[in-house]
């Protein structure tokens, strides 16, 4: 029986030391030193298969070899998850650890670097994902409504018995409409009053003709292109003044002036303009009035 527990012991011992070889501190493996030899030769893949080899061999005592591969994978390998996964795993065996700080924010670089991977930039504020939200419901609202319309057009073009709506030249007008045309001109002309010329004062000198101007007649039908020339045609012309030769004349007295005569004739003391510019040919100035001058009165 001794002999018997002697060797189940060095069986027990042997398989130890054969599988799971393990040292005071995780910087003391032989694969942890290798790593970081490897590492300040640049051999950065071998690197991180030593230190994978010192987590198989410690479990959950190898934090240092997480921090390492973490580092690896953040900033040579551009594998940000694998970064994060290690980076965790060291917070986990070390949480109060003087590099705990610098290893979260490890961790954070990490998931912006992931983020930069993402078809589109993750929402950082809650406030604005809201915002975001909302603007996408009234672009998707107004898109919804658009489509409607769309289909509305779709379905009336296709429709033949849908009404449609056509732009046409306006169509020249028939005699019936011309003729209903003139007849409305015709009785606006009608209505305009009389045009007569000033009847003269009752005087000793010989009575002034007074010349009376006929109602404008009904115009006849006329075509739209004659209408301007109509128009003007009928347009009562201003009374001319009579000739000189039919004109009173008044031989100045004492004491007349332009103005008494204006007043004397017409009742208008500013109408002296008038015989002043009718005797413009006798008279120097509109005071140039003295005794014998013969003066014609228009």
């Amino acid at each position: 029986m001794a002999l018997l527990c002697t060797a189940f012991a060095w069986g027990l011992t042997g398989c130890g030391d054969r599988d799971r070889l393990s040292y005071a501190t995780e910087t003391d493996e032989p694969y942890y030193r290798d790593g970081i030899a490897l590492l300040k030769t640049g051999r950065r893949q071998d690197a991180l298969t030593a230190f994978l080899k010192v987590i198989d061999r410690r479990g959950e005592d190898a934090p240092e070899s997480h921090l390492e591969i973490g580092l690896l994978y953040l900033q040579h390998i551009n594998d940000p998850l694998s970064a994060i996964y290690h980076f965790k795993k060291y917070l986990a065996l070390r949480p109060n650890s003087p590099q705990a700080p610098l290893v979260r924010q490890r961790i954070d670089a990490a998931i912006r670097e992931f983020a930069r991977t993402l078809p589109a930039q993750p929402i950082e504020s809650a406030t604005k994902r809201v915002d975001l939200i909302a603007a996408m419901d009234k672009l998707k609202l107004e898109n919804d409504q658009l489509k409607l319309q769309l289909a509305d057009a779709q379905a009336k073009r296709d429709d033949p018995a849908a009404p449609t709506v056509r732009t046409e030249a306006p169509a020249a007008r028939s005699p019936t409409n011309q003729s209903a045309v003139d007849a409305k001109l015709s009785l606006n002309f009608d209505s305009m009053p009389t045009v007569r010329t000033r009847p003269a004062a009752p005087s000793s000198a010989a009575p002034l003709k007074m010349t009376t101007t006929a109602p404008l007649a009904t115009p006849p039908p006329a075509t739209r292109r004659d209408k301007a020339s109509t128009k003007s045609a009928t347009t009562p012309a201003a009374p001319t003044a009579p000739a000189h030769a039919a004109a009173r004349k008044h031989t100045v007295q004492k004491g007349d002036t332009l103005s008494n005569l204006a007043q004397h004739y017409y009742k208008n003391r500013a109408k002296w303009r008038d015989i002043y510019a009718a005797n413009r040919k006798v008279m120097k100035n509109d005071s140039d009035v003295h005794v014998g001058m013969e003066l014609i009165i228009p």
